[in-house]
């Protein structure tokens, strides 16, 4: 086994693009620590084999990231079994379907929040301060989304928890540089998975284009990204929204949408 390159910890990992930027941070020489919720113990222990066949150690980590209890629990035990904490990828995300603002069950946008504002908000937290106390600096990287640039209609909830992100990222990265932590978002379009499929009913030219089986990116071309923002080559690259979506959607700096 070579030397590690640090201690990785992913949320989401069971399957998609969680999966695949676990499996990419283990060949690229990380011990990998794997999370996500106690129904996917089962795929997570695939996960960790493909992850052991590469050479790395591995460890599950099983947590609700909307609980602060359980992922104050979870960083702690994994800093105990791999040595520390490096690399936080707060991925955890859910998309409950495509509903306009009059008919948006409140239940619906406090779920979807929870897990996508308030998951990263812990892992952050809770990251931060074991990367603050080890003194080695770190990585926090969470998933945003192209909708956390420019919204559309129908996915207000979604489009909310992800440009919250973008706002909690940033402000991360002014607060922690002086530790050496840098905090980032990746923001994928359409990408093969199982939570892409909510968007089919989508039907003009754009969602059209991008839903397109030409137009979809597979996780490991999100997994690159991620790959890229936890390397040493990424050290002073901070506060960033990092796009991985089709060429055919154009965001402009305000956000605004071009069709190219």
């Amino acid at each position: 086994m070579s030397i590690s390159k640090g201690v990785a910890l992913i949320t989401g990992s069971a399957q998609g693009i969680g999966r695949a930027i676990a499996l990419r941070l283990a060949k690229d020489g990380f011990d990998v620590a794997l999370n996500d919720v106690l129904s996917k113990r089962e795929q997570l222990r695939t996960v960790a084999e493909d992850i052991n066949k590469l050479g790395r150690k591995t460890c599950l980590a099983m947590a609700d990231v909307t609980d602060e209890e359980q992922v104050r629990a979870m960083v702690d035990d994994v800093a105990k079994e791999l040595g520390g904490l490096d690399v936080m990828v707060a991925n955890a995300g859910i998309f409950e379907g495509l509903q306009p603002i009059v008919s948006t069950e409140l239940d619906v946008w406090e779920r979807v929040m929870a897990v996508n504002a308030r998951g990263t908000f812990l892992c952050y937290k809770h990251a931060a301060a074991q990367m603050i106390k080890q003194g080695r600096g770190g990585r926090l990287i969470a998933a945003s989304s192209f909708l956390g640039k420019a919204a559309t209609p129908s996915v207000c909830a979604y489009a909310a928890s992800k440009f919250a992100i973008r706002g909690l990222t940033q402000t991360a990265a002014l607060e922690l540089g002086r530790y050496g932590i840098t905090a980032n978002s990746y923001a994928p379009g359409f990408i093969q998975t199982q939570m892409s499929e909510s968007y089919s009913r989508f039907r003009n030219d754009l969602y059209a284009c991008l839903a397109s089986s030409s137009g979809r990116r597979q996780p490991e071309e999100v997994a690159g990204v991620v790959s890229y923002l936890a390397s040493k080559e990424a050290q002073f690259v901070t506060g960033e929204h990092l796009a991985a979506f089709h060429s055919a959607l154009q965001i402009s700096i305000d956000g605004g949408r071009l069709l190219s």
